[in-house]
């Protein structure tokens, strides 16, 4: 089954990645216009930051960190200042979602100390895409509920924003959204 996403309309599925690729030099672009975004009712959905590698180690345990794949000391200092660059434009973040991988908690934790709450419609799905469907319709209407006070932040993983957005993410980048209709809008891009 297909969700319609608004980016100017995308849809999940075999072309979504075709069209994200194709989008993302112009959405680079708009990156520093998305903070403005960033008001009672909206969402961001980043990418944990910089942790070497790529999916995770054979053996990876959810509850064992030393088993996953971790930030780095730059991807530590990237989520402090994702943190900060909140706290200096005065946002407003009610809440923060993470995956329950050690790389978004992480993330969450230190550029939001003490606010992050897991939520496994958020984990990754990269080792085991026959989750995605499911998983991706879940969180979609988890993101459709939303409508503040104050921003909504979760911390995930490329693949999920990816289904949900129709947009690749650097490690750390934030995409702006908001419901709208059975999807999501997406307002804009946060640079890490």
């Amino acid at each position: 089954m297909d969700f319609v996403m608004t980016v100017r309309t995308w849809c999940a599925g075999p072309a979504l990645v075709a069209a994200a690729l194709l989008a993302g030099s112009s959405a680079c672009a708009q990156a520093d216009a998305a903070w403005p975004a960033l008001q009672d009712g909206s969402i961001v959905l980043f990418r944990h930051a910089t942790a070497p590698g790529g999916g995770d180690p054979p053996g990876m345990k959810l509850g064992d960190c030393s088993t996953q794949r971790n930030l780095d000391e730059a991807g530590r200092a990237q989520a402090r200042r994702l943190g900060e660059q909140f706290r200096q434009r005065g946002i407003k973040v009610t809440a923060v979602l993470t995956s329950q991988w050690c790389r978004t908690r992480d993330t969450a934790e230190l550029a939001f100390p003490g606010r992050a709450r897991e939520d496994s419609n958020f984990n990754s799905f990269f080792g085991d895409p026959s989750r995605q469907p499911a998983q991706t319709a879940a969180a979609l209407a988890l993101l459709r509920q939303w409508r503040g006070p104050g921003v909504l932040v979760v911390v995930t993983h490329q693949v999920n924003i990816s289904m949900l957005t129709g947009l690749g993410t650097a490690s750390g980048e934030g995409v702006v959204v908001r419901p709208q209709g059975q999807g999501l809008e997406v307002l804009g891009r946060l640079a890490p």
